[in-house]
């Protein structure tokens, strides 16, 4: 979503760093950039104005840290301004209240508010352990009620029985009533939007507050909704009293704006944010992390949670067992492109690595998307059972054979079958105790013994000991390979029968076909 102010605002920050000395004509013209490059993000006047206001006193007047370049002190201020205008520290949902604790959805028609609230439930029973009730209060949409009930069953999570006839009102006093007799935690009340803001909407969401009194008021916003995002967050604040904010399709080339406006204007936390379609799709909101994340640093730390949450701990010790063996066939590399499919994929691997956002064109030159994984694994599964534990068998008869199979040409299997044996000796030399600077990164991924999943106390370590700079910023190893510097990945071994530089197990296909 934050792709495009990414990419400005890193083009911005890229050329003063590269300057040695910054005059106060100098600081003026890049924060000119800035305010152009946020309203163009669709980030309201007014936050864009308090947000250049601030930065430029504290450029100007910035101490400048021995070793530091003027540049480099004023992406800090960016990136801490980011923070503050993104919310200083990320807040969750806040379940201390008597049980059942009550949490009612709002929002425009569209925005997402019955699937986020499913992909709460799922959330909160499986990560919290809570005991959940959905009731959906939205008696205007057709079959509104019914869909929840749908997504309650496929989650095998309880929905409030349908009650023909009943106000919204009277189906929020019925669940609370319910979770009450049903010994619940959480009740989560879906209630009824419209295309556009209305007296009607605000006076039944203020009926509604005052029948369930609920614990938590959620404002459901599209992050695709641009500035409106202000006037809609605004109004609900005003007449509802929102306790914070969950964006929904993050995932979508939305232009970020959202989410800077509306924690500015109505000083509530962004808790949540949608990420996807699936009902795993549900992630908290950290400041810091998407502030990394627009300014091209990456989000580490989220992508070890993505690690822990997706892979099968059991699994990797074996994986990792086997690859120290030097035992590693395609049958395992197979479970490795499905742990990183579910992972959100290439491209959602990729947003959280730092210093990827710089290399957009290269890697849309290469032809490396999410369509990568997906041909591999038919590659793979054209194979027999033997072939695909003793990929050495493979001649060309055979090849023709699982080329055919796939939809693929001979090439491609040649460049699998290359990837597969650099991954199999670059395991193998990682479990040997030939552990480079990557080696920490490999084991969180499951590739060193076992994933158990990290307490935030481990997560905050984690955080600690990445690599930062003189001005305390983030930055990659000294003592990594040259390849991971100012270009695609390319680790030594990992470049593909093209001659093009390729990710570790995502291959060297070529670029896409005009």
């Amino acid at each position: 979503m934050f792709d495009n102010l990414s990419e400005k605002l890193g083009g911005i920050l890229d050329r003063l760093t590269r300057r040695g000395a910054l005059t106060e004509a100098d600081v003026d013209a890049a924060m000119r950039e800035v305010r152009r490059a946020m309203l163009e993000a669709d980030v309201s006047l007014d936050v864009v104005r308090s947000f250049i206001d601030k930065v430029r006193e504290q450029a100007i007047g910035a101490t400048v840290v021995k070793s530091v370049t003027p540049g480099q002190m004023v992406v800090k201020i960016v990136h801490d301004e980011l923070v503050a205008t993104l919310g200083s520290d990320g807040q969750g949902i806040d379940l201390n209240a008597v049980p059942p604790v009550a949490i009612m959805m709002v929002g425009l028609q569209g925005s997402g508010k019955t699937t986020t609230t499913a992909k709460l439930a799922r959330r909160m029973t499986q990560r919290d352990k809570r005991k959940v009730l959905m009731a959906s209060l939205d008696i205007y949409r057709p079959a509104a009620m019914e869909q929840l009930a749908v997504l309650g069953r496929d989650l095998d999570i309880p929905t409030l029985p349908i009650v023909a006839g009943q106000k919204p009102e009277q189906i929020a006093r019925r669940a609370i009533e319910a979770g009450k007799l049903g010994g619940y935690d959480v009740v989560l009340l879906d209630t009824a939007g419209r295309t556009t803001l209305d007296e009607e909407m605000m006076s039944e969401a203020a009926n509604i507050k005052t029948a369930a009194n609920p614990h938590e008021v959620l404002l459901v916003a599209d992050s695709l909704t641009g500035q409106d995002a202000v006037n809609l967050a605004r109004s609900f604040n005003e007449r509802v009293g929102l306790t914070g904010i969950v964006l929904t399709r993050v995932d979508g080339d939305g232009r970020g704006g959202a989410a800077l406006s509306m924690r500015q204007v109505t000083g509530k936390p962004i808790k949540l944010i949608g990420t996807g379609e699936k009902t795993d799709a549900l992630e908290d909101f950290h400041p810091s992390r998407i502030a990394g994340r627009i300014l091209g640093m990456g989000d580490v730390v989220s992508l070890v949670e993505k690690a822990a949450a997706n892979i099968d701990a059991e699994k990797a010790a074996r994986v990792a067992e086997k690859m120290r063996k030097g035992q590693f066939d395609l049958n395992d590399m197979r479970e490795q492109l499905v742990q990183m499919a579910n992972m959100g994929g290439v491209s959602g691997l990729m947003g959280m690595m730092p210093g990827i956002a710089k290399m957009k064109n290269q890697i849309a030159a290469a032809g490396i998307d999410d369509k990568v994984l997906k041909r591999q694994m038919a590659i793979i599964d054209s194979m027999t059972r033997q072939e695909r534990k003793h990929p050495d068998i493979l001649k060309a008869s055979r090849k023709k054979r699982i080329a055919a199979g796939a939809g693929q040409e001979v090439q491609e299997i040649n460049k699998l079958l290359k990837m597969h044996r650099n991954m199999a000796d670059m395991m193998k030399m990682m479990g040997s105790g030939k552990r480079g600077p990557l080696a920490g990164i490999a084991q969180a991924m499951g590739f060193g013994g076992g994933m158990p999943a990290p307490s935030p106390e481990q997560l905050k370590a984690l955080a600690d000991k990445m690599p930062k700079g003189a001005d305390g910023l983030p930055q990659l190893p000294k003592d990594l390979p040259a390849g991971l510097r100012g270009g695609l990945p390319n680790l030594p071994g990992l470049t593909g029968l093209s001659g093009k530089p390729t990710l570790p197990g995502l291959g060297g296909f070529p670029g896409k076909k005009k």
